[in-house]
């Protein structure tokens, strides 16, 4: 490769193939190609740890089968250099080492260093992404591990892996690390706070959050071995088992539990699509419902409020705040219970 680099472009601008004019995020395929630009970091990759949503449609879409999966994953990057479903819209993260350090890279504000082993913190649909061979594929965590390198850009973020965690561990809860840190901003205590999803990786942390605020919380899943995880989780109130998305049982389940005056904070992790209504219908007049779900249909959020009068406010989560890596990877560390949980599930 040798000393050579491309210009120096913040956000990735040179990279976009199609269609000229958009973001890398926006763009139908980018090219991943060395050799890197002047502000760029080329990351020798070891994990790709895929959305929920994203991964669920794809397994969906292959019946299940491991290497119908595999072939569909080395195609969709082929095609469009980067991991981006075009279903979902989302991606995921990775894990890999420091290959290079562009010159300009601004290493002053993100300390890095070749060698260095870290978690990219921006998705997946916008990182370029060359897989030169897929390892292994772990369905029940979402995970694939790959030999191939990618691309951060200047205006990327990342986090260096923790020593006292696994890496998969890391990984998993790095993967939303937005959610709780969000949550930690808007529950409050006295509330009611309803996860919609709350068996996932994304759904406990913010469930740990919100109890760790003052809220009431409710947990809302659907699958046996979710509804009996959460049953035992200390911080989590009550467990209701129903189809997210069965609106109208949704909303009398938290009904019930309410004495009739709903949630004020709905959160939705869910990974399947469709489960809008039943939170807008939790939740209370001017409460608050927050989508992190990347399964979510902003128009028929928006336009289901509408439909049924909903005065409630509707927030698109937002994967990034402040410290945000460090708050959720400190959850584990403060909470025996779910870092149990997450050893069990995820470091395998």
């Amino acid at each position: 490769m040798g000393n050579d680099f491309r210009p120096a472009d913040a956000l990735g601008l040179q990279r976009v193939i199609r269609p000229a004019g958009v973001l890398p995020q926006q763009a139908e395929a980018i090219d991943p190609k060395l050799p890197i630009a002047e502000d760029e970091l080329l990351i020798e990759v070891e994990s790709l740890n895929i959305d929920s949503a994203s991964f669920h449609q794809i397994s969906d879409a292959c019946g299940g089968d491991v290497d119908k999966i595999e072939k569909h994953i080395l195609n969709l990057v082929q095609t469009r250099g980067k991991h981006h479903n075009p279903v979902t819209g989302s991606g995921g993260m990775l894990i890999g080492r420091v290959e290079k350090v562009g010159p300009k890279f601004p290493a002053k504000e993100k300390p890095v260093k070749p060698g260095d082993r870290i978690a990219t913190l921006v998705s997946l649909s916008l990182t370029p992404l060359a897989i030169r061979k897929i390892k292994k594929i772990h369905p029940k965590i979402d995970r694939v591990d790959i030999e191939g390198h990618a691309v951060l850009f200047a205006s990327g973020i990342f986090a260096r892996l923790p020593s006292d965690l696994p890496e998969t561990v890391a990984l998993a809860v790095l993967d939303v690390a937005g959610a709780p840190a969000q949550t930690r901003l808007l529950a409050k205590k006295g509330q009611t706070a309803v996860v919609v999803g709350g068996g996932g990786k994304s759904g406990v942390l913010c469930l740990y959050e919100a109890k760790k605020q003052g809220a009431r919380t409710i947990a809302v899943d659907y699958s046996d071995g979710a509804v009996e995880r959460l049953k035992k989780l200390s911080f989590v109130d009550d467990v209701i088992q129903v189809d997210a998305r069965k609106a109208l049982l949704v909303r009398e389940a938290v009904s019930k539990l309410t004495g009739g005056k709903l949630a004020d904070l709905v959160i939705n992790v869910a990974n399947l699509p469709e489960t809008e209504m039943s939170c807008i219908l939790s939740c209370r007049d001017k409460g608050i419902v927050y989508f992190f779900s990347m399964a979510t249909s902003f128009t028929r959020a928006a336009l289901g409020a509408e439909g049924v009068g909903a005065d409630v406010d509707l927030r698109i989560g937002n994967g990034y705040t402040v410290g945000h890596a460090d708050l959720s990877l400190n959850i584990l560390r403060e909470s025996a219970e779910l870092r149990e949980l997450f050893l069990k599930n995820y470091a395998g």
